[in-house]
């Protein structure tokens, strides 16, 4: 990439959420990127004017214009503008993938309003890869000197164990390895992978899924070359000691390791797609419709992300 600024595409999220006004409060600090913004220039102007903020800092961010469907309000859900949450991350895929922008950030959206609109979302993690035809991705968040990857996203509990199967575990474990290679820069990256049962299934007396899915997983993993430890009993997975020297954990469902990492960086962590074939980072939190419009969000979480962004693209 030489000299040249990295080029990051920057979604504005949902509209009467948080995301417009956070990517406004980006404007006030240099970046060693072009960061251009997608979303409804009106709406990303009237937030900017109500923070009263600082002058924008010289070619801090540009902003390409995406119309709302309709006018949004702060705080106040319109299913009419599903349509354009999905018409940002469109926009930003798709100019990653033909070279356009080296890297997309993206703000939070709403993935109540997007259902109600009668559009099935699960979530970023999973739009995007349909969206990018990825063979399998992974949901990593990165904060409070951790990284911590999931096997499973964003789904109801009940359901998580028949989603853990031999060959996701081992497709999931094969991604943290190569993008960790490829984009962290690890050369040797060691993996630390939880149970699913507490005291990882105690011997099958509490769970037999240890047995039959994760350890051969791991065996499998293990013979292609990859440093995988487990299954590890979750409730002292994440003690200092069995930390150190780990480079990423793998967590079996979301709020296995979430907490622990949002406990240690709440408001800096930054998500992170694997398996993509494109650079994509995010903010480790929601909405936020209380705080909409109000100015006293927090944009050292989306700050972060915008920063992972570039030495990841950097990196490439």
């Amino acid at each position: 990439m030489g000299a040249r600024r990295p080029v990051i595409a920057l979604t504005s999220g949902e509209p009467a959420g948080i995301g417009p006004e956070l990517c406004a409060m980006l404007a006030r600090e240099p970046l060693p990127a072009r960061l251009v913004v997608l979303g409804d220039e009106r709406l990303l102007a009237e937030r900017a004017a109500a923070l009263a903020a600082t002058a924008p800092a010289p070619g801090a961010i540009e902003v390409e214009h995406v119309p709302l469907a309709r006018a949004a309000r702060a705080g106040m859900l319109d299913p009419a503008n599903a349509r354009y949450v999905l018409a940002l991350l469109d926009r930003a895929a798709e100019g990653c993938r033909g070279g356009e922008f080296d890297a997309m950030v993206t703000a939070p959206v709403h993935k109540g309003v997007i259902n109600d609109a009668g559009i099935p979302f699960s979530g970023h993690t999973e739009y995007l890869a349909a969206r990018l035809r990825a063979e399998h991705v992974v949901m990593m968040l990165v904060g409070g000197g951790l990284r911590v990857a999931l096997a499973t996203t964003h789904l109801a509990l009940a359901d998580v164990p028949r989603a853990i199967t031999r060959a996701g575990l081992a497709a999931t474990l094969a991604v943290i390895d190569r993008d960790l290679r490829r984009r962290f820069g690890i050369a040797r990256p060691r993996i630390l992978v939880a149970g699913l049962n507490p005291h990882a299934g105690e011997g099958g007396h509490l769970g037999r899924e240890e047995i039959e899915v994760i350890e051969p997983a791991l065996r499998e993993a293990e013979r292609q070359g990859i440093s995988a430890e487990g299954p590890i009993p979750a409730d002292t997975l994440f003690v200092p000691q069995r930390l150190e020297g780990a480079d990423c954990v793998l967590a079996m469902y979301h709020d296995q390791g979430l907490p622990v990492l949002k406990h240690a960086s709440f408001g800096r962590g930054v998500n992170v797609t694997l398996g993509l074939p494109i650079v994509r980072t995010s903010v480790d939190h929601g909405t936020a419709l209380d705080l909409a419009g109000t100015g006293r969000a927090d944009p050292g979480s989306l700050r972060e992300a915008v920063q992972l962004a570039i030495e990841l693209a950097s990196a490439a």
